[in-house]
């Protein structure tokens, strides 16, 4: 776990160096509808030619697509939900992370999700359904880095409670960009305040964040928190 945590970091790092290059260098900032880092795929299939091993993550993730063009208001909530790929490795993720839109370029109504392996995202899921959820929300526009923390927070397994852990979902909206990291046991107080501390330390995140049971959101429109940090 500590190579695979390392390996994580540096990638996050090198993220990093990246956006303080195309800041020094404006000629190499990416034009819209680019892809972000496009040789990542020919990196990671030349490092499986070469023979070199690929580096497993402690869970397979999947990530999931909410399209808002195929809801209507008769159909089941969760009915538009799709499973979009399962990664397993390091390599894998970067080659998809890559290679699809980030926060900032979905429609508005989208909610992207990245949860482990045959947990789907929704309350009915069995080990969804006596959890909750924290919830960070930013102006439009700005979730990208704090999405691609989060993500590599989850699958670098840098919790401490990491197995409450079901997954995460950025939601596109008219006025604001929310995140939601989903946990399994709500009702595991120590757990979620340890989730939820570390979760803004990692993205540096000052405000104030509040943590919603499912079962309350199922029955008021308005639930409230029952824990903050």
């Amino acid at each position: 776990m500590a190579e695979e945590a390392g390996i994580i970091a540096a990638a996050r790092a090198s993220e990093e160096d990246k956006a303080r290059e195309r800041e020094a260098d404006p000629s190499d900032e990416i034009e819209e509808g680019e892809i972000e880092d496009a040789d990542a795929d020919s990196d990671a299939d030349a490092a499986r030619r070469g023979g070199a091993q690929p580096h497993p993550l402690e869970n397979s993730w999947t990530f999931w697509f909410d399209n808002p063009s195929a809801k209507s208001k008769q159909a089941a909530w969760g009915s538009s939900l799709r499973p979009i790929h399962t990664f397993a490795t390091v390599e894998d993720f970067w080659s998809l992370y890559n290679n699809i839109h980030h926060p900032s370029k979905l429609i508005m109504g989208a909610d992207f999700h990245c949860f482990k392996h045959k947990i789907e995202p929704k309350w009915e899921d069995p080990v969804c359904a006596n959890g909750g959820k924290w919830t960070i929300s930013c102006v439009r526009g700005k979730a990208d880095q704090l999405w691609l923390y989060t993500l590599l927070a989850m699958i670098g397994e840098q919790f401490e409670y990491g197995d409450e852990i079901c997954g995460a979902v950025v939601s596109v909206r008219a006025k604001q960009e929310r995140i939601a990291l989903w946990t399994k046991n709500a009702a595991n107080e120590e757990a979620q305040i340890s989730i939820g501390r570390q979760w803004k330390e990692l993205l540096d995140y000052n405000d104030t964040i509040g943590f919603i049971f499912h079962e309350d959101a199922k029955k008021d429109k308005v639930p409230k928190n029952r824990y903050t940090v």
